[in-house]
This record gives C-alpha cells, sequence and structure tokens, in this order.
C-alpha cells in the first residue's frame, strides 16, 4: 500500500470528474512567486497553505495556515519550507484557494476482503470523528459496481435529501469510479465541502493506491509518500523504480546506524529474519526482500543498494525453501553487485551469510561458495539449516 500526498491525490479526483479547489505544490519561495504572476486565483482569492508531507497533526505544529491573501501566502511559504520536525524537513508546500462553503460532509470508498465498501456521513471535518456511527455503508462486491439505486438508499439513510442528495449520490459514484480504476485501497474525503451553490468539491484527500499496480499507470509520475517521518531515500526511490518495472518485487528501506544488513527472498522471509536479528539484540541496517521470481538485474540494483549502506559489518541472504523463485538466477543478480562492491572497495571486513533453497538451489549455492576464493569472507548454508542459525552465527561472530 502505497501513500499519496495532497496535491497528487487531488489530481486523481479531478481526472474522474470530482470538483477540488485550485492548488499549487511548490518546493521554494521562488517558485511560488513565479506561479502567483500567472494564476489569477492566487492574487484574488483568499488561500491556505499547509505542509506537503505526509505528518499528521499540521494545524497543530503551525504547518496549516488559513484565510491568507498572497502576501500572507508568501510569508508562509518562506516561513514553513525548510523547517525540521523532529527527522522530518518540509520540502513541499501546497498553496489552495480557501472555498466558502456551507456544510461539510464525509466520503469515502476503502478495500475489503468481499471487494469494497463505499462510506457516506451528514457531518464532516472533525465533526465525524466523534459522530462514527453516523456514517452509512455500502458493500460492493469484487468485480461489480453499485447502483444508483443502492447509493441513493444510501445516501437517504445517512440524511440527505432533495438536490443534496442528488449530489451526493453523484459524488459517490464519482469516488468509487476513482477508486476503481486508480488501483485504489483507501480514498477519503474529509470534508466533502457544499458549496453556496449546492455543488459539493473535495477540501482534502487521503489516498493510499496498491504500489504495485505502477506499471499500469503511466501518469503516475508523482513519488509515493513516506510513512515513517522522513522522506524516502534516493537508494530507496531508486530501488522502487526497479520494483515498479519488473515482474515479482524488490523492495528496500534504509535503518540508519545498524549494522546487519539483510537481503532475504520472500516477505515472510524478510519478516522473520528481521524479526530475529531484533531478537537476539541485532541492530538493523535496512529492510528488504526480493520475491516473485524478479529477474537477475533487479536483485542486482536491490544488492548494489544494500552493499552501499554504512557501517554495515554482515549481509544476511536469507530465504526459505521457494516453490517457483530461481535460486541460480536470482543469486546471479546478487553475485554480481557482490563483485562490483568489491572491486570499488566496499565490503571490507563484512561477512556474508547465506541461507537459501528452491529451483536450482545447488547451482546457485556453489556460485556463491565460489565466492571465496575471490577474498570474500561468505559462509553458506542449504535447506538443511534452520533458517535463524545464520542470525546466530552473524551474531556471535560480532
Amino acid at each position: 500500500m502505497a501513500k499519496v500526498l495532497e496535491g497528487p491525490g487531488m489530481g486523481l479526483l479531478r481526472k474522474w470528474g470530482i470538483q477540488t479547489p485550485h492548488y499549487v505544490v511548490v518546493s521554494s519561495p521562488d517558485e511560488f512567486d513565479q506561479l502567483a504572476k500567472v494564476h489569477d486565483w492566487l492574487q484574488t482569492n483568499k488561500l491556505v497553505v499547509k505542509a506537503h508531507e505526509a505528518l499528521g497533526s499540521r494545524f497543530k505544529l503551525g504547518l496549516v495556515k488559513v484565510g491568507l491573501d498572497l502576501s500572507g501566502a508568501q510569508t508562509a511559504v518562506r516561513e514553513m519550507l525548510g523547517r525540521t520536525i523532529e527527522t522530518l524537513t518540509i520540502k513541499q508546500v501546497i498553496v489552495s484557494e480557501a472555498v466558502d462553503h456551507k456544510n461539510e460532509y464525509y466520503a469515502a470508498v476503502k478495500s475489503t476482503r468481499e471487494g469494497a465498501e463505499i462510506m457516506v456521513a451528514n457531518c464532516g471535518g472533525i465533526e465525524v470523528e466523534s459522530n462514527w456511527e453516523s456514517v452509512k455503508r455500502l458493500p460492493v462486491e469484487i468485480g461489480g459496481s453499485p447502483s444508483d439505486e443502492a447509493l441513493e438508499a444510501l445516501s437517504k439513510e445517512a440524511g440527505f435529501s432533495g438536490a443534496t442528495g442528488q449530489n451526493m449520490v453523484s459524488f459517490a459514484q464519482k469516488l468509487f469510479v476513482c477508486f476503481e480504476n486508480e488501483d485504489a485501497q483507501y480514498l477519503e474525503i474529509n470534508p466533502v465541502a457544499q458549496r453556496e451553490d449546492g455543488e459539493l468539491i473535495a477540501l482534502d484527500a487521503v489516498t493510499l493506491l496498491d504500489g504495485d499496480a505502477k506499471f499500469r499507470h503511466p501518469d503516475w509520475t508523482f513519488p509515493f509518500a513516506a510513512e515513517f517521518g522522513r522522506a524516502y531515500t534516493k537508494n530507496e526511490q531508486n530501488v522502487m523504480s526497479v520494483d515498479s518495472k519488473v515482474k515479482g518485487s524488490v523492495k528496500l528501506i534504509e535503518i540508519p546506524g545498524g549494522d546487519i544488513a539483510m537481503l532475504p527472498a520472500g516477505g515472510g522471509a524478510s519478516v522473520y529474519y528481521s524479526d530475529a536479528v531484533v531478537a537476539r539484540g541485532g541492530k538493523l541496517a535496512n529492510y528488504a526482500e526480493y520475491s516473485g521470481d524478479p529477474p537477475d538485474w533487479a536483485v542486482e540494483v536491490l544488492t548494489e543498494k544494500v552493499c552501499s549502506l554504512p557501517g554495515i559489518r554482515h549481509i544476511i541472504v536469507g530465504g526459505a525453501i521457494a516453490n517457483f523463485t530461481d535460486v541460480k538466477k536470482t543469486f546471479g543478480g546478487i553475485i554480481s553487485a557482490f563483485r562490483k562492491a568489491k572491486a570499488a572497495g566496499k565490503l571490507q571486513n563484512v561477512k556474508i551469510w547465506v541461507r537459501r533453497g528452491g529451483p536450482n538451489e545447488k547451482e546457485g549455492l556453489a556460485a556463491m561458495r565460489e565466492l571465496q576464493q575471490n577474498g570474500f569472507d561468505i559462509h553458506v548454508f542449504d535447506r538443511r539449516t534452520p533458517l535463524t542459525d545464520i542470525v546466530d552465527m552473524a551474531l556471535e561472530a560480532n
């Protein structure tokens, strides 16, 4: 699941016919000043300035300013950009028009085991949190879509009537179409504002997409938002780019300060090995995985990034017994990256621990063992060695 920041999220809503305020996302005061010269709404409308980061409680942190004129917005942009909140530095802000409205509502679509669920409420903003029982729900089966009659019943149940009720039916229908076509897992609009003319407009958006579906969406040119209080590193972004292009999967998250680097095969094994390292008192330098039989070049890119992690003393290349991932092929990518790293002066005093089983495991493990002849401090084990034994060996060798 990949989180999308407000600006790109608003862009997706617009794509499917949902009204949003005018907005711009900027990364420097000069950029904002230039945009202000070409957008009339920035010069004439009241404005809202918000930090464009995956950060909660922005209002309490002073990272949301409302009701500003252009001069006030320029000041707010300058004050927010570059500000550091714990480990996160504000690198972008979003400036949007303040929309006059008379009512606030709530609408969302979320993925469920059975398909999806459409949710609407006759209250929005912070009020919906204390009145969650007012949220009414419409389940939609996998592959299905909501009928007009079902949406009308949902709108009526939530307390809407007349023209407002019909507008909510149309809004919910468009939101579901966006959800389906954009491979979303969660879309939440809070608040859905009712303008003075009765039309509904999305003032904010929480957007979670299926990141693995990026290859189907050439217009997803925006970066996904990190979920852990900092921006993605360049290495993480590079691996995400590779992941979006290949069959199978490669993942990387860097963890500063650790000395045990992980290069496990399979999502389950990656969590298993990481838990084992932490449980035994080790310090992880990263989270990583490759799975679904990715091409050797993709695994090579992932391995290159793992080898470049600072301060590592061990690399654990672990995995269970694969069903269809070719051990020889994927190990070929790892071995190639190991050789490049060593030639570049990396991996000095780094011990490598390997445990794997699966298709072509004998050939893959043999190729790993051959690295011993090239000066690698590598220890290779087959499927008969318990998974956590190599973790114990690594920590005992510290």
